[in-house]
């Protein structure tokens, strides 16, 4: 395993819906800012990771650059090998590979692989085989024949593995075999300690330090000077997904009605009235939002609780390019003191 190079990192996260262009002009504007990862997230029917993520490594110094994540149910990790090794020959910082389970597949006649964790378990063990050269594998799930390895020049160090989940069987897999795991959709300081104990087992299990896998925690971003007409904005975006995560969260009580109500505003594109159903409280554990001091403050409260990475998701602010803007200028340099923590 690469060792992580800061206890706390902050990092940013693109979807991959733009023109060729845009990822390029995104890679070139967030360059001179200090983030230590570039993250892309994919789920269907948007452009699969590598693509964006190879368009963007030209003009990333400094930052790793990887996907978060890759649903081996999209993609046979055979390719996801493949794709990582080619991103490592280019990337001038690093990479990272990501692995969840994947979202809305169904509605996309994607079939999940089943069973669902034992094929996360396998598709990195997979990928790690090939990546360090070995040849072959046979699991439940996939089974590769002896003869079977890269054909393709090979990363020179090991790639970083992150898990994306909330659940615990899933957490325990990362204690086992992964770097990082990411709970993607919160903001949330009081579910930290609880993923941590959750991929203990893991790490107890095959003999690893306690606190050796970090935990990333990623969310919808809105930023901006202007901090109530961020946090407006914030609240319809957290209403499209909050139904979804609210659930998985065992430190949030939310009445059901009232995630029904906010699911039913969201069916009806009625993003105002959803909107107004999410408290200060809600929207403060799914989503970064308001003026730089908020955001500074919210990751203070992160890192306390013991997260190793924030990530910051779209829209990142009422106009992208100022969100990232203040990110870089203003929220970066007023953390750099926990950074080289």
């Amino acid at each position: 395993m690469t060792a992580q190079t800061s206890m706390h990192e902050i990092s940013i996260a693109f979807q991959t819906d733009k023109r060729a262009s845009d990822y390029v002009a995104l890679a070139k504007l967030v360059n001179p800012y200090a983030f230590d990862a570039v993250s892309v997230y994919c789920d269907a029917p948007y452009h699969p990771s590598y693509g964006p993520l190879m368009l963007m490594a030209p003009y990333i110094e400094h930052a790793r650059l990887g996907p978060a994540a890759v649903s081996p149910s999209r993609i046979h990790p055979l390719d996801v090998a493949a794709q990582a090794a080619l991103l490592a020959d280019i990337a001038q910082a690093g990479t990272y590979i990501g692995f969840a389970r994947g979202a809305w597949l169904a509605d996309h006649s994607i079939s999940e692989t089943k069973p669902a964790v034992q094929a996360i378990r396998e598709a990195v063990e997979v990928v790690q085989q090939l990546l360090r050269g070995g040849a072959g594998y046979h699991g439940r799930v996939y089974d590769l024949a002896d003869h079977v390895k890269a054909p393709y020049p090979l990363p020179e160090q090991p790639i970083p593995i992150l898990i994306g989940t909330w659940g615990q069987k899933l957490c325990a897999v990362a204690g086992e075999l992964a770097d990082e795991v990411k709970v993607g959709g919160s903001a949330n300081p009081d579910i930290v300690p609880v993923i941590q104990d959750y991929i203990a087992v893991g790490e107890k299990a095959t003999g690893r330090d306690i606190g050796s896998v970090g935990v990333v925690m990623g969310a919808v971003s809105v930023i901006d000077d202007d901090r109530e007409q961020a946090r407006q904005a914030a609240r319809r975006s957290v209403a499209l997904y909050l139904p979804v995560v609210a659930g998985l969260d065992p430190t949030v009580s939310v009445e059901p009605e009232q995630m029904a109500r906010i699911q039913r505003y969201v069916e009806q594109e009625s993003f105002d009235e959803a909107a107004a159903l999410i408290s200060d409280d809600l929207l403060e554990r799914f989503a970064f939002a308001g003026n730089a001091q908020d955001i500074i403050e919210h990751c203070e409260r992160l890192f306390d609780a013991g997260t190793r990475r924030i990530e910051f998701g779209t829209p990142h602010g009422l106009q992208s390019a100022t969100g990232i803007r203040i990110l870089g200028e203003q929220v970066l340099p007023a953390l750099a003191n926990w950074r080289d923590s």
